[in-house]
């Protein structure tokens, strides 16, 4: 296949465009740039945190499977996720709308339903935005936050524990019963539908990260992906609990894994969207379990409950591979 066919990667996209788009000398009041969850501006005293998230129907989700309103929370929830990985504090988000023809008035009352009640829940007005035509439904938000100390994926240290708040598994457990056509029967399954419909970022936990995080990151492209986001940028090695992993989730995820034919530990490296946080710490976080630790060397690992330990070499979800 020729050179200019190649089919990027995520990663190789970033890697691309913060080449280009690189200036060649960052202006002063750029604090962080491309690379981590979100930009980071100095304005006055004060930093802000400059956020963007997509949602395109027929890439990250399909009508049939949630309501508008459904789409409008989970939309914003997805955005603001940034600013909690950062200890962020939410000001405000605007909203891009591409709408097609088959949305009126009704359809969109729901959706401006869905993001103004996620907004109501995490303290984040949805301030301005811009409204177009578009062939498929799509809603980008930009949010916008404020922190004294941003939390940076870059900061994990030998010795640090690795902490995780929030379900990792579900939301990917809950897209596959619904790409099976399954009816959710159990309270796991229920979980799972909602966690996928309805994830929430976890912005109070995010601010106390601030006061003893080393490093942070929120899960959305799956937990192996993402803690490999976090090992690549401190240059260090991250080893993932497989039993503290699976002990976070009752008997019962396990059993609705296996009605979609998956394995309960792959749902929790590899699922996605589940905008749980990730963190590295010396010390025990508020809010957090202890799944692992962090050591001298590369990549992530796997160790299993009788010791053995295996690299994970698969990424989580590509955004531009995936489908």
């Amino acid at each position: 296949m020729p050179a200019n066919h190649h089919r990027l990667s995520e990663a190789e996209a970033i890697a691309l465009l913060a080449r280009v788009l690189a200036p060649r000398a960052a202006p002063a009041a750029v604090v962080i740039g491309i690379g981590d969850d979100a930009a980071v501006l100095r304005i006055g005293s004060g930093q802000v945190v400059w956020t963007v998230d997509a949602c395109v129907e027929g890439v990250h989700f399909e009508r049939r499977w949630l309501s508008l309103e459904d789409l409008g929370w989970k939309s914003l929830m997805a955005a603001a996720s940034d600013l909690a990985a950062m200890g962020a504090e939410p000001i405000g988000a605007l909203a891009q709308l591409a709408l097609p023809r088959s949305v009126g008035r009704a359809q969109l009352t729901a959706l401006a339903r869905g993001q103004a009640r996620a907004a109501r829940a995490i303290g984040c007005p949805v301030i301005g935005g811009n409204l177009s035509q578009g062939s498929e439904l799509a809603v980008a938000t930009t949010v916008l936050g404020r922190v004294r100390r941003p939390i940076v994926r870059s900061g994990a240290r030998p010795g640090d524990g690795v902490f995780l708040a929030g379900a990792v598994g579900r939301a990917a457990l809950g897209l596959r019963l619904l790409r099976a056509g399954k009816r959710a029967r159990t309270p796991a399954e229920r979980a799972a539908l909602a966690a996928w419909r309805r994830p929430l970022a976890r912005i109070e936990l995010g601010r106390g990260l601030a006061r003893r995080a080393h490093a942070a990151i929120d899960v959305s492209d799956g937990l192996a992906g993402d803690a490999a986001h976090m090992a690549r940028a401190s240059g260090v090695k991250i080893v993932l609990d497989a039993q503290a992993l699976l002990a976070r989730e009752p008997a019962g995820f396990a059993l609705a894994a296996r009605r979609v034919s998956s394995d309960p530990l792959e749902l929790m490296l590899f699922g996605g969207e589940d905008y749980a946080l990730f963190a590295a710490s010396a010390g025990a976080l508020r809010g957090f379990s202890r799944v692992g630790r962090v050591e001298p060397g590369r990549g992530v690992w796997l160790e299993r409950a009788d010791g053995t330990r295996a690299r994970i070499t698969r990424g989580g979800y590509d955004h531009l591979r995936s489908r």
